[in-house]
């Protein structure tokens, strides 16, 4: 499983122009679903996410957590992240979720995510969405499920 978390002052998604989710202070996140992933992972993962101190604190140092700072999270799905372009020039995705598998496990983030953080929107799992962000930093952090469990 693999999160793009970036840090940002507003985030949208747009689908068949209308917003469809929109945030203010928190962190934008695409999530990447993985053939072998599963709900321990899941939870591992959004155990870091929820965890992650990214903002600043009163001396302006990274000490504090998306709920230490009331912030709001605004959750894509994104196979994409799952491009493989070690041959040729044509990314293959054959290490991405199957897409039932990975619609459930995006549906579980949302539900344990939603369980610690009082704003929570999200885009459409299989949709042709468009997003905005500013990004506040800039501050992205790569999380993969292979380098965290």
């Amino acid at each position: 499983m693999k999160f793009v978390i970036q840090r940002v002052k507003e985030a949208s998604v747009t689908i068949d122009n209308q917003v469809k989710g929109a945030i203010n202070n928190g962190f934008l996140v695409y999530i990447g679903i993985g053939n072998d992933d599963s709900k321990l992972i899941a939870d591992k993962m959004v155990s870091k996410l929820l965890n992650l101190r990214i903002f600043a604190d009163s001396e302006g140092k990274t000490n504090l957590s998306i709920q230490d700072v009331n912030g709001q999270i605004l959750l894509i799905s994104q196979f994409t992240l799952y491009a493989n372009c070690k041959k040729g020039n044509r990314p293959s995705f054959t290490q991405a979720g199957a897409p039932d598998m990975a619609n459930s496990l995006y549906e579980y983030i949302i539900e344990s995510v939603k369980k610690q953080i009082p704003v929570v929107q999200t885009g459409e799992f299989g949709a042709d969405m468009s997003v905005s962000s500013i990004n506040d930093g800039p501050f992205t952090i790569l999380l993969d499920s292979a380098e965290i469990i």
